[in-house]
């Protein structure tokens, strides 16, 4: 039974990334090139959610359904629709036919070749534009930007939908001082387990004797006492280095003079 389970878990691993990838190739893109298609990369872990938002406006009786690289509300090939409140769906945009923008923190995903209006814009096919952003908030937020469909041609529905699958990594804020004292903190706490359990375990010690290397840093007092003592300090006993003397201003006492009558002869 083990050896079943640790076969199947990597086999349902590895199908749930093919599938994943599956999806994101859903998507064709009308002018494939690297950073379109890095940027539909970066979409795979919104792939098999659907999304729903309502209009605009209070009055509007529309919702919207939206999916990465999936057939929204049911439709075969269709990224995003349109519900009413009867039901009825209208498909803004394919998913056949896909661009896709990447900046920093953003990606701007457009479906094109949607059903064409019934008398505005010329008449052209709809399109969806669907704005996803960084956003730092866990949750997903999806909803309805407008409707530009005032002009004679190049519509769109444009959308939001806030993620933080898009947010820039963000680089650690601990300086280089800060993580040497973490290191050396570190190294302590393990000597100091270590050795107190080497102590106890292995030698059998009992008391502060279970202190690593006891011994020595019991003597780091004194030696650090003795040190400043030699160093900072003057002593009495120590001989005096030999220095020049000056020469005395006083004048020197003449040498009493001598007698020598007692030689001369009488």
């Amino acid at each position: 039974m083990l050896l079943t389970v640790r076969i199947i878990t990597p086999l349902f691993i590895l199908l749930a990334g093919v599938q994943a990838k599956f999806n994101i190739e859903k998507c064709k893109l009308t002018s494939p090139s690297v950073s379109e298609q890095s940027a539909l990369r970066l979409l795979e872990p919104l792939t098999n959610q659907t999304f729903t938002a309502k209009g605009q406006e209070e009055k509007e009786q529309y919702s919207y359904i939206f999916q990465v690289c999936g057939d929204a509300g049911g439709v075969k090939d269709a990224g995003l629709v349109q519900q009413d409140k009867t039901g009825k769906l209208v498909r803004i945009g394919n998913y056949n036919t896909t661009r896709a923008i990447k900046g920093s923190d953003w990606i701007l995903l457009i479906y094109e070749e949607g059903e064409k209006y019934d008398s505005h814009c010329s008449k052209e096919a709809r399109k969806a534009m669907i704005m996803i952003s960084c956003s730092t908030s866990a949750k997903i937020d999806f909803s309805v930007v407008l409707e530009d469909n005032q002009k004679n041609e190049d519509c769109y529905y444009l959308f939001e939908l806030d993620t933080n699958l898009l947010c820039p990594a963000t680089p650690s804020k601990l300086s280089g001082g800060s993580i040497f004292l973490i290191v050396v903190f570190s190294c302590l706490a393990v000597y100091l387990t270590g050795g107190f359990l080497y102590q106890r375990l292995v030698v059998g010690a009992k008391g502060v004797e279970q202190f690593p290397n006891y011994a020595f840093w019991s003597q780091i007092g004194n030696l650090s006492a003795d040190g400043c003592d030699f160093v900072c300090r003057s002593r009495g006993n120590r001989e005096q280095p030999p220095t020049y003397r000056g020469v005395a201003t006083e004048p020197l006492g003449e040498e009493p003079e001598e007698r020598d009558d007692h030689l001369l002869p009488m």
